[in-house]
């Protein structure tokens, strides 16, 4: 018998009221007053899905291509999304409910929209209640929720496939929350038969292993809560050469010595902390220069979103952000400037790793690569021969359940690199940091997004006086340095560099000489033998990955007869132009139009330059 079989036999309480809501947790359809509406049409469901698992957010037009056709749309496309959204608003029958909104559509249907929303709110107030009987039954009734496999009638497709399984590990974890709170409420005799069940299931799930070895423990089962371990262990050695997890391991010595631990008790304190001791704390953050100026408004989003991490072994979606934007807009400075203010927030320590996704000499680290770091950094020997990707990921996560970690992924490529490297509980807290937009990290995993834009002019002067050493600058030097941040144009990074060149009188004469110049005499002033802090390097390792198109585009733009801040709607060549915003090397404005930096614009037109050379000469 299974334990959903179990709490579907039990009188349902009304959960929905009189309004619409999205259900995702089985077929997708729509509920109005509590009474099913079928959406007929597998496409029309998958936009609907996309929108509902972002729901209240604006999602994309493209996106939304991408996810329903995987990138081979019809010619047609726009017109066929529009329609599909029309019926989409006919079924719902609620006004308002699904809106345009640049540069797409937004589903708002207000306070938990989704069955998603209403499970995520149910497992928040179990963790929250000091009440057994209240996690108890708040667990239960998110379970309930799941009426069949997630997205069961729109499978096939990689979108759809990934959801599905967030949403399933979303339903595992509340079914281990709520089976974990039975065993503390003493109810090991009626679970016997469902983690028995369970365990079949899932013969590689070391939590189901530990939940059915102290159920048999406490029912006078020494012996096979043993033979269970035994099993397990073996099972992990020799179809995937892996050892079982300390807490399992932990289990085995306690049951063996008969811990009093084990007994049952009236709440699980005492086993939680128990089982969190002896790990090594990674604090792996590296300095960050002094000097963070502005960004009070994105400092205030990534507190926000602090806010809504649970306790460590909570169940939920863990908190993702992503923050994206044009190289050395100050992406990597913000994140880890705040993740050095709250750490003392994550007291099971703060990960990093620079996943290389723009260098100019190496390639993007490969999420195995990023893996077996991190499992290291936890302390366990992470067997660097393995190549399986679901493995390290299972491990991973593993490692981090039950804890409260911040984890920094800086220098993304793209969204398919991050994904493995999420957390699954909602203890830990994840930053991401790229040039490339994520906006499908939204849509696949809930990630809050957090564009960051050069620096106001207000904010530029000021990071170029806490730049300046010893106060360098005078009132003469007042009109240079205006200029300076002009050409600046309010980014960080150039303008970083610029302060450390100005305590040269040598090279502060070159500024003053080069600041009032356009195109590759600025780059000039700012250049350096490190990459790092070279700007053509900068933006190199953004270029270097563009498609043909979209980089003769780019330069071609640079050169092009148009005002600085503005660039006319496109009337053609719609996926380079929209390539070029995703890597941020353009600026889409609400009106359509796009704009480029001042110093893109300037490198852009050295490459414009050298490939004409190039091309004449050959």
């Amino acid at each position: 018998m299974s334990l959903l079989a179990e709490v579907a036999s039990r009188p349902q309480p009304l959960l929905l009221g009189s309004r619409a809501q999205v259900r995702l947790l089985g077929t997708v359809d729509v509920t109005v007053d509590g009474v099913p509406v079928e959406i007929t049409g597998v496409r029309r469901k998958m936009v609907l899905a996309a929108l509902a698992i972002s729901a209240g957010q604006v999602v994309s037009s493209d996106l939304l291509m991408d996810v329903v056709w995987s990138g081979k749309a019809p010619a047609t496309v726009m017109n066929t999304l529009q329609s599909h959204v029309s019926y989409l608003r006919r079924a719902i029958g609620v006004p308002g409910a699904l809106s345009a909104a640049s540069p797409g559509y937004r589903l708002n249907l207000g306070l938990e929209s989704t069955d998603v929303q209403l499970a995520e709110r149910l497992m928040a107030e179990a963790m929250d209640s000091p009440d057994l009987a209240v996690k108890a039954q708040r667990l239960q009734s998110a379970v309930e929720l799941w009426r069949a496999r997630p997205l069961a009638d729109i499978r096939g497709t990689a979108w759809v496939e990934e959801q599905a399984a967030r949403l399933e590990r979303m339903r595992d974890q509340a079914l281990k929350s709520l089976i974990d709170v039975r065993l503390t409420m003493g109810e090991h005799g009626a679970l016997l038969p469902i983690l028995e069940d369970l365990a079949g299931q899932n013969p590689f799930d070391e939590d189901v292993s530990g939940q059915l070895m102290l159920a048999l423990y406490r029912a006078g089962r020494q012996a096979d809560a043993l033979a269970v371990f035994r099993q397990t262990r073996d099972r992990l050695a020799n179809e995937l050469g892996i050892d079982p997890g300390r807490r399992l391991r932990q289990l085995e010595q306690a049951i063996l010595r008969q811990d009093r631990s084990l007994d049952i008790h009236p709440s699980a304190d005492d086993r939680t902390d128990g089982d969190l001791a002896g790990f090594p704390v990674p604090a792996q953050l590296p300095p960050v220069a002094a000097g963070l100026v502005g960004r009070a408004a994105e400092i205030t989003e990534l507190d926000v979103v602090r806010t809504s991490v649970r306790p460590s072994g909570s169940v939920g979606v863990t908190p993702v952000v992503a923050i994206t934007g044009m190289a050395g807009v100050g992406k990597s400075t913000l994140a880890l400037s705040w993740a050095h203010r709250v750490a003392p927030e994550f007291p099971d320590g703060q990960l990093y790793v620079d996943l290389r996704g723009f260098s100019v000499v190496d390639d993007p680290m490969s999420p195995i690569e990023a893996l077996l770091g991190l499992i290291e950094s936890l302390g366990v020997s992470a067997q660097r021969g393995t190549s399986d990707i679901g493995t390290l990921t299972g491990r991973y996560r593993t490692l981090l359940a039950g804890k409260k970690v911040l984890v920094i992924l800086d220098n993304a490529h793209n969204a398919e690199q991050i994904r493995p490297l999420l957390p699954s509980t909602t203890g830990c807290m994840v930053v991401v940091t790229s040039r490339s937009d994520l906006s499908a990290l939204s849509v696949t995993n809930g990630a809050q997004q957090l564009r960051l834009r050069p620096l106001a002019v207000s904010e530029s002067r000021a990071l170029l006086d806490a730049r300046l050493m010893g106060g360098q600058s005078t009132d003469r030097d007042a009109g240079d340095l205006d200029e300076l941040l002009r050409c600046c144009g309010g980014l960080p990074l150039a303008i970083a560099i610029a302060a450390s060149r100005w305590s040269s009188a040598g090279q502060r004469l070159a500024i003053s000489r080069g600041s009032g110049q356009d195109g590759s005499r600025i780059l000039d002033v700012l250049s350096d033998s490190d990459t790092s802090a070279d700007l053509r390097s900068v933006f190199s390792g953004s270029y270097r990955w563009l498609s043909h198109e979209a980089a003769q585009l780019f330069r071609v733009l640079s050169t092009g007869d148009h005002a600085e801040t503005s660039i006319g709607p496109p009337q053609r060549s719609g996926a380079p132009f929209n390539e070029l915003a995703r890597s941020n090397l353009l600026e889409r404005n609400g009106d359509g139009a796009y704009s480029m930096h001042p110093l893109l614009r300037a490198y852009g037109q050295e490459l414009a330059a050298a490939t004409q050379q190039t091309a004449m000469s050959s």
